[in-house]
């Protein structure tokens, strides 16, 4: 049974055992909105082949956009760490936000004010219904810690975060941190 508060800012570490999910293999989920109804949050380590300008036209500057996960995949998603400029900014935590006025972010990030280190752009959020999300965390899909980034999340180098995270879990995570991403491959 699950004994910790599932809560906005907490990330969710995919467990080694979801090889073969497309969706969530290696992902880390940063935790963005709960309410009664469920969950809502954005993987922030799998990074897609195109960027930003190639979808939105009206940005001058080359992003890196993400897969944040399976649901709407056909809609534009940010987090950011700019609630200062951002109007309309949803807390996720005391130094991570989502949302927000949309129009003054093309402004902010075309001008130079708004970097990748301030902010991070997903097509798709991941989304659980109800207990679905503690049933998977009770099933061992997911580890759920603190975000001991906070400030520096949307900065850190996205290729080796998963990997990262199992050499901190530390026991029987050390061996995945050395796997190959596809294990037949070993």
């Amino acid at each position: 049974m699950i004994l910790l508060i599932l809560e906005s800012g907490k990330l969710l570490i995919a467990e080694p055992s979801v090889y073969g999910d497309q969706n969530f293999h290696r992902s880390i989920v940063v935790i963005a909105d709960h309410k009664e109804s469920g969950f809502l949050g954005f993987i922030i380590n799998k990074p897609l082949s195109f960027n930003l300008n190639d979808v939105l036209p009206d940005i001058k500057i080359d992003f890196p956009l993400f897969y944040g996960g399976p649901v709407e995949q056909d809609n534009l998603f940010f987090i950011h760490n700019a609630a200062h400029l951002i109007p309309h900014s949803l807390k996720i935590d005391d130094q991570l936000f989502w949302g927000g006025e949309f129009e003054k972010i093309i402004s902010l990030v075309n001008d130079g004010l708004l970097t990748p280190r301030d902010i991070k752009f997903f097509l798709g959020y991941s989304g659980w219904s109800g207990d679905q999300l503690k049933e998977e965390i009770n099933a061992n899909s997911w580890v759920v810690i603190d975000n001991t980034y906070t400030e520096n999340i949307l900065a850190h180098k996205t290729q080796d975060l998963w990997k990262n995270q199992m050499i901190a879990l530390g026991g029987k995570y050390l061996v995945w941190s050395n796997t190959p991403e596809n294990p037949s491959h070993n």
